[in-house]
């Protein structure tokens, strides 16, 4: 039986999870779907489209979508409904968990790879975090479970976005994007974006390829160590030892190949020092892989629990394929992937996303994997 694909949907109350969850289950796309509520809280699917004050655990709904509340852990409720599709009482094609609004959508995800029933059954998709932007900075500024879930994303959708002006919709996607440089940002009208934007997205898929938020990349509070071969961009907005304006030039910050470079960034005022953050490190010489296992290892050993998402591209010494990489906490899987173009420049690219991560430590430790 073909593996069925899991979509994890979470986001803070109030950020229109469930106007999402009711357009992907009414829209006529022809697709069955599960959902599996991981709890009733006031605003949940079932006042409009559920009979309310039912016993039952699973409902089959008239356009053939299923609703699934848990009552007990997600791991048996995966189960069930997977044994009951095995025997045709259920008939239905993906499964979208809606999460608590203050759920940490990592045991979630990890479910999919540490339990062996469950990874012969499903293939976990994606996760997506909706934003509600008229709340955003205080949930963000307040509750680090707002700035895990963002941590954790591979798609983010703000919603409201009517309610707040231009500019202040631009410096939350701004702050955002520090956070998690690998997922797309949209804005989303009750609800109203396309199911391709929601389905399939192959977030967790190791083969996919490493996009970064190009506007990321560019943006002025990243300070970027041209180095004869490779460059690290890590971004310094978030450095805790300065949150004044920075208006230092380039000059006279020579340091070898690999070494951190800790001149910071340009004339780009950060307000806030969020504690999920990324770090972004590219580099075009080959890196040793034997070397490269060891370090990463050791990382996730150590802060697997800060860790929320990595993934990388690598060009690896004795192999003409790409490596990639990719993990959730302390779950890393790697692959090799297609064959390194005969024009396409060679060159290792890994974005980590964490909770406080140690940046020198990484930009060192890399800079020993080289071949």
């Amino acid at each position: 039986m073909a593996l069925i694909p899991v979509t994890i949907l979470t986001g803070f109350l109030g950020s229109g999870k469930t106007t999402l969850l009711k357009r992907v289950l009414t829209e006529a796309h022809g697709q069955k779907i599960a959902v599996i509520e991981n709890e009733f809280g006031e605003e949940n699917i079932d006042t409009d489209i559920l009979v309310s004050d039912t016993e039952e655990q699973i409902i089959q709904m008239s356009n053939g979508c299923v609703c699934c509340t848990i009552r007990e852990d997600l791991r048996s409720t995966l189960q069930l409904l997977a044994a009951k599709k095995r025997k045709g009482l259920l008939d239905f094609e993906r499964i979208v968990i809606e999460t608590t609004g203050l759920a940490d959508p990592g045991p979630v995800a990890q479910t999919f790879f540490m339990d062996e029933e469950i990874a012969e059954s499903y293939l976990l998709d994606s996760i997506i975090t909706l934003v509600d932007a008229k709340h955003a900075q205080q949930q963000l500024d307040e509750r680090q479970e707002a700035r895990r879930q963002l941590g954790f994303a591979d798609q983010i959708f703000i919603s409201k976005s009517d309610l707040v002006s231009e500019s202040e919709l631009a410096e939350l996607k701004h702050r955002i994007r520090h956070m998690n440089p690998r997922a797309p940002i949209q804005t989303a009208h009750f609800g109203q974006v396309a199911l391709s934007q929601v389905l399939d997205l192959r977030g967790f898929n190791l083969n996919a390829k490493l996009d970064l938020d190009p506007d990321f990349l560019k943006s002025d509070d990243h300070s970027h160590c041209d180095h004869d071969h490779g460059h690290c961009e890590h971004e310094h907005g978030h450095d805790h030892d300065h949150d004044h304006d920075h208006d230092h030039g380039h000059e006279g910050h020579d340091h070898a190949p690999g070494e951190p470079c800790n001149h910071p960034g340009h004339g780009h005022h950060h307000r806030h020092d969020d504690d999920v953050q990324s770090f972004v490190y590219r580099e075009t010489r080959a890196l040793d892989p034997a070397k490269l296992e060891d370090f990463l290892g050791a990382i996730v050993q150590v802060y697997g629990p800060k860790l929320l998402r990595y993934k990388g591209v690598l060009h690896m010494k004795g192999t003409g394929r790409k490596v990639i990489f990719q993990g959730v906490h302390q779950l890393m899987g790697s692959d090799l992937g297609p064959e390194w173009g005969p024009d396409e420049l060679r060159q290792s690219k890994m974005v980590f996303i964490g909770i406080d991560l140690p940046r020198d430590i990484l930009l060192q430790g890399l800079g020993q994997c080289l071949a």
